[in-house]
């Protein structure tokens, strides 16, 4: 079974929840079968049967459409080229026989390569467009591009992943898709690479003092993690803990202004609040998790969330909105707490009460983090959690397994 995965993120340019993704899937797809992944950057590797190969390409020839346009032409154009240098160049005995596309950015190049070579299309969903709705403030019309490209690809796929439970049901809702076509394999994690370490001298690096506790925040500067509703909560949260917020890539310049100021204002009247502008190298992360007294995830929209399992498995609780694939991460009382944003349903990423779901944010942080039994038992519920629900090595044999049906049913025959 040849094996092409289409994404924009792959490493060292990974950005989001589906970079992680795909990197751990095609490492362990690999040793299943032959993998090729191929990127929108400049990467290069042959590791046994895992060869990576990236396009970089020239945006100058954008250069008279409005900005908000060159990120999805730009998508097009790569995905363009990711079939028109055909679809196995570097796996032995011929052309792929399945593709498995990434990501909005490279589902245009699954539609070429199943209406050109007549192969499978496997779609993961790792977020819906129809759910971003403030996309378009980033991307004008070009958001009605990546919806475009979207729903496309999706109602033509012969299987689409979803990450959790709540996304299958976004994915029925909104498209016209067979729900058979729909099958749900969640995200995973590596629990030897991320597990507890004791490392202080990273936490004094990055300006955090090593003796007092602290929530930590990791993640993109969008509207969709919901950074904003916890930097409102900061005047709730016990003053003896540390916010320590790691956050980069903004949607846009304007966004990330804005944030930059309000946490400004808000150093100006509290100590320990620590911002970390960028998001740090693997390592750097793992510390951080490890010795955090708890991890926020406030997203007001997330179909899984990779990192919350990446606190659980360093033993970190984790206070998490009550949205999509979280509530199916994260157990209530167990594994951390949950806390409802009360979501309007006129504007349905907007809390009703954003004063309300801030003070619950607020409120669940300091009840883990002045109780210490609960902290600890919630730390080891969370480790024991992903050791035995999210092995990568799992959700690959899954996903191959997926693979191997389709070819079955595309032959007429077992395999």
């Amino acid at each position: 079974m040849r094996v092409l995965l289409t994404t924009n993120e792959y490493p060292p340019y990974v950005y989001g929840g589906a970079g992680v993704h795909v990197e751990y899937l095609s490492r362990e797809l690999a040793k299943l079968t032959p993998v090729e992944v191929r990127s929108f950057h400049d990467q290069t590797l042959d590791d046994g049967q895992l060869h990576v190969r990236g396009i970089k390409m020239d945006t100058t020839h954008f250069a008279g459409c409005p900005q908000s346009f060159v990120s999805p032409l730009k998508a097009l154009s790569t995905c363009l080229a990711f079939v028109g240098q055909g679809i196995g160049d570097d796996l032995e005995g011929g052309n792929a026989e399945i593709i498995h596309c990434h990501t909005w950015y490279a589902h245009f190049s699954g539609i070429l390569a199943k209406i050109l070579y007549n192969i499978p299309m496997v779609i993961t969903v790792h977020s819906l467009e129809p759910l971003r709705p403030w996309k378009r403030d980033q991307l004008g019309h070009g958001y009605d591009l990546s919806r475009w490209i979207e729903k496309s690809a999706l109602e033509t796929a012969d299987a689409i992943i979803a990450v959790s439970r709540s996304t299958r049901e976004d994915i029925l809702r909104l498209f016209d898709v067979d729900p058979t076509r729909v099958v749900v394999i969640p995200n995973g994690i590596d629990t030897e690479e991320y597990q507890p370490v004791h490392a202080p001298e990273i936490l004094s690096k990055h300006g955090i003092d090593p003796d007092r506790p602290f929530v930590l925040f990791v993640g993109r500067i969008t509207r969709q993690k919901g950074l904003y509703y916890l930097l409102q909560a900061i005047p709730h949260i016990d003053p003896k803990l540390q916010v320590v917020l790691c956050a980069g890539d903004a949607d846009t310049l304007a966004m990330q202004r804005e944030i930059e100021e309000i946490v400004r204002e808000l150093q100006s009247h509290r100590s320990g609040i620590v911002w970390i502008p960028e998001m740090l190298p693997r390592k750097e992360t793992i510390a951080l998790y490890s010795h955090a007294t708890i991890f926020c995830c406030p997203s007001i929209y997330e179909p899984f969330g990779i990192i919350n399992l990446e606190a659980m498995a360093c033993g970190t609780p984790v206070v998490g909105s009550a949205v999509g694939g979280i509530c199916e991460v994260v157990v209530e009382g167990e594994t951390g707490l949950l806390v409802d944003p009360h979501l309007s349903s006129e504007s349905p990423h907007d809390p009703i009460s954003p004063a309300r779901f801030e003070r619950g944010l607020a409120e669940a942080i300091n009840r883990i983090a002045n109780d210490p039994e609960l902290c600890r038992q919630m730390a080891e519920a969370g480790r024991e959690r992903v050791e035995r629900h999210y092995s990568w090595r799992s959700i690959a044999q899954q996903t191959y397994d997926l693979y191997r049906r389709l070819r079955s049913q595309r032959n007429g025959n077992s395999d």
